[in-house]
């Protein structure tokens, strides 16, 4: 069921979103060649509950057992940080996290360069972060969830790049996932209208190589199937009022 925020919930998710932003700032800050995703997940989670109230969303989320998801390089999404996880020079390192405050949630991704990793990879984390700015853009009421799905394929497809087809950007508020899905593909004027109030996390997932994914033996971990990297952005926005832009709650 999509459910339909107030104007408090709606700021309740802003503070909530401000939080994550600031979060993934202070990754961002720490992210250099021989940090451990363990350091990062620890230097985040004691970041969100230093705010009275903030919880980290991820963790026992499904039973997932940290705060970050940290994926490196041809891991797509859902990576369990670890103490021999150990990033190093011309990685890439996707960094998605969750807070929730008052029982609402905010949620938000970015993928890192560490340290020097040349102009292709650069281009594909330019093209990814593009993505999801249409793909923002067309959060408005009025429009429909094929719309937001169309704008992020067609930027990345004219890329070169593949879209991840299997995992999809979501409704968000209560619960951390709620509906509507909204995929990384689709056609304009199809699937849910979007209404004032709704709030979704839209979060384009853009390989360089091929599009399959499968998943490893930790059950979390989704990576490419040919091992080409894979770049991940992501924003919680509330659909504005009389077809006006959409909020982006997830600023600091």
């Amino acid at each position: 069921m999509i459910t339909i925020k107030s104007a408090r919930e709606i700021e309740t998710m802003a503070a909530a979103g401000r939080i994550v932003a600031e979060t993934l700032a202070l990754v961002e800050r720490n992210v250099r060649p021989d940090i451990t995703t363990a350091e990062l997940d620890r230097l985040a989670e004691d970041f969100i509950r230093s705010h009275p109230g903030a919880l980290p969303s991820f963790k026992g989320l499904y039973d997932f057992p940290a705060t970050l998801c940290t994926s490196i390089n041809q891991e797509i999404v859902h990576g369990i940080p670890s103490a021999k996880r150990v990033l190093h020079d011309g990685d890439i390192v996707s960094v998605d996290v969750g807070v929730s405050l008052e029982g609402l949630h905010a949620d938000s991704a970015a993928t890192f360069p560490v340290g020097d990793v040349g102009p292709q990879v650069e281009r594909l984390l330019a093209v990814t972060r593009e993505a999801l700015a249409v793909g923002v853009a067309q959060a408005r009421a009025g429009n429909h969830v094929g719309d937001i799905g169309h704008a992020v394929q067609t930027v990345a497809e004219q890329a070169g790049y593949a879209v991840v087809r299997e995992l999809v950007g979501h409704g968000i508020g209560a619960s951390f996932h709620e509906e509507p899905q909204v995929p990384n593909y689709g056609k304009p004027k199809r699937g849910p209208r979007l209404v004032p109030g709704m709030t979704i996390a839209i979060e384009p997932m853009i390989n360089q190589g091929g599009a399959a994914i499968r998943t490893l033996d930790d059950k979390w971990t989704v990576v490419t199937n040919d091992g080409s990297l894979s770049a991940h952005f992501e924003h919680t926005v509330a659909i504005g009022q009389n077809g006006g832009p959409p909020r982006i709650l997830t600023t600091a």
